[in-house]
């Protein structure tokens, strides 16, 4: 009799559990579909170059299975807005990485042109609230062209002696144009001295498409906590990785250790300074439960049961980088009035065997576009407006 009871208590106090769990992930549905996620880093176009060399027209998107993303993944994962990467490694610089580069945006362009139904290239924080898949460009290139990501200027990374005390001369011009021009500003990769520079610098708030906390995981790649304060005064966002290296500094790690870093960033930070930055099929290895773009529903559902309200989820999900988004865009309206900034980068720094140097004087005959002149050309190249 005793044993029937000790069953029966178990098995009440399981159903108990599962049923907390199903209310915590039908609210999380229903909270993602009100406001849809938007992601900020994710990296299929490298995948479609490297298992498919960018060949998508025979292609089936819905159903591609070799990668962490395709669109019935990101149809179960209530996906409203993606921020996908044009990344190029660095060995293409001083070689293709302008060529590279452009393939890469292209084929984002023609990903949205092949399902029109799902996804729509957005160059704005108004069509990024469509009812499509809205799709952004984030440029991750070598610093030989453009220096559109903060770990792609030149700047001291820490894995070599300084050169710059963190941002060069260069680097500093390169933001005030970014401003101008309404593009954000990504700090995912960058050194401390770098974010601390660009946030005393940048007049527009700047965004880290891809990290997490230093304080749960003490990797460079995470944000300290004195940043993250300086994130939430300046008005940006930290939208959190789910790569187990960067979540628990280790091999394997667990949903719940992802949601540890969205609750470290709240407390330190406030909601308004958090996102989802998954950095799906840029990464080897992903929390258990988060596998796929499929599984974000489940962190969402974590996060409900671990006291967030819904405004705050809400928040995360969407509103805050919107809220950033609007904002880079008032900066540059406001900035309309100024001339763009032509002054080249000085040959010195940039001297390579593959580069000429006409136009510069006192460095031969050659000639050398100003790296700002490129900036705005591969932005009118790629239609985008404020992503980077």
């Amino acid at each position: 009799m005793l044993a029937e009871f000790v069953v029966l208590c178990l098995w009440f106090g399981s159903c108990a559990v599962t049923e907390a769990e199903d209310a915590s992930m039908t609210r999380a549905l229903k909270l993602m579909s009100e406001t849809p996620l938007i992601d900020g880093h994710n990296d299929l176009p490298w995948q479609l170059r490297g298992q498919f060399n960018n060949q998508i027209k025979e292609l089936d998107l819905h159903t591609l299975s070799t990668t962490h993303t395709n669109i019935r993944k990101i149809k179960q994962g209530r996906l409203g807005a993606q921020f996908w990467s044009a990344y190029v490694p660095c060995q293409t610089q001083y070689k293709d990485a302008v060529r590279q580069t452009l393939e890469q945006i292209d084929v984002i362009h023609r990903m949205c042109e092949k399902y029109t139904e799902t996804f729509m290239f957005a160059t704005s924080s108004q069509e990024s609230e469509s009812n499509q898949i809205a799709s952004c460009s984030e440029i991750h290139i070598p610093n030989d062209f453009l220096l559109l990501r903060a770990d792609n200027w030149l700047v001291d990374t820490g894995s070599e002696p300084s050169r710059h005390n963190g941002l060069s001369s260069f680097g500093k011009q390169l933001i005030g144009e970014m401003n101008r021009l309404g593009v954000m500003i990504d700090l995912a990769h960058a050194p401390l001295s770098v974010m601390n520079q660009v946030l005393d610098w940048s007049k527009a708030p700047v965004i880290f498409s891809h990290s997490s906390a230093y304080s749960v995981c003490p990797h460079r790649r995470n944000v300290p906590d004195e940043v993250l304060v300086r994130v939430n005064q300046t008005g940006g966002i930290v939208m959190v990785n789910f790569y187990n290296d960067y979540v628990t500094c280790s091999k394997t790690a667990k949903l719940s250790d992802v949601a540890d870093h969205f609750d470290h960033i709240k407390k330190v930070g406030g909601a308004g300074v958090i996102g989802f930055g998954g950095d799906y099929d840029g990464v080897s290895r992903l929390p258990e439960g988060l596998e796929d773009v499929s599984k974000v529903p489940s962190l969402v559902a974590e996060l409900l049961r671990r006291g967030w309200t819904d405004e705050e989820v809400k928040a995360a999900l969407g509103q805050n980088l919107l809220r950033v988004m609007k904002e880079v865009e008032r900066v540059r309206d406001s900035l309309n009035s100024s001339m763009p900034d032509d002054v080249p980068i000085p040959y010195k720094e940039v001297e390579n065997p593959c580069r000429t140097s006409f136009g510069y004087q006192n460095a031969g005959n050659e000639f050398s576009l100003s790296r700002a002149a490129l900036l705005l050309i591969l932005i009118l190249q790629a239609g985008v407006t404020f992503n980077t």
